[in-house]
């Protein structure tokens, strides 16, 4: 992407929202030393070593305890909130109806997440690109591979109002409304 010189044209607006209550239903708690800090049950085996085995220990491999922890129900709850809520957010804001959306791009972590906003905002099956049951969760580089094939599939022109979306650990989320 680069940014536009056409009039009328680029990004109309983003909003980006953090809220740090819940962090630790999706979170990586190792590496790193926030590890036992923040929750109830101890989550990490540090050794008794240097500095650097503090952030990941032979123990803490053994243990299995170097995986990302998720409380998937409450992140789904948390998340079909959250996702409209930012998207509602962006429409209101330049005075535009999710009927003036010509596609979301939703961040392609979960499908019944996606499926769940796209019925919620009563989006048609072609207002809304997915393609994480062809990669899986690329994560932070979900948004940007399917604006691009949206793109290179011809589902997107000049002129039309382009939504981003996404959810994430922290918990994160924001939107980015887009005049293409």
């Amino acid at each position: 992407m680069q940014p536009t010189v056409k009039t009328g044209q680029g990004i109309l607006s983003t909003h980006l929202h953090s809220d740090g209550e819940s962090a630790e239903i999706l979170a990586m708690f190792n590496p790193g030393t926030h590890a036992n800090h923040w929750v109830k049950d101890k989550v990490a085996d540090f050794d008794e070593a240097e500095i650097a085995e503090m952030f990941m220990s032979h123990t803490m491999i053994d243990n299995a305890q170097n995986f990302p922890n998720m409380d998937g129900p409450a992140v789904f709850k948390k998340a079909i909130v959250k996702f409209p809520e930012v998207i509602m957010e962006a429409l209101s804001a330049n005075n535009l109806q999710t009927s003036d959306i010509k596609i979301l791009i939703p961040h392609q972590a979960n499908l019944r997440i996606a499926q769940f906003v796209q019925q919620k905002l009563q989006l048609s099956d072609n207002q809304v690109y997915n393609n994480i049951q062809k990669y899986g969760n690329t994560t932070a580089a979900s948004v940007p591979i399917a604006l691009c094939e949206a793109w290179e599939a011809g589902k997107i022109s000049e002129g039309d109002i382009v939504c981003l979306a996404a959810f994430g650990s922290g918990f994160t989320w924001g939107s980015a409304l887009i005049k293409w």
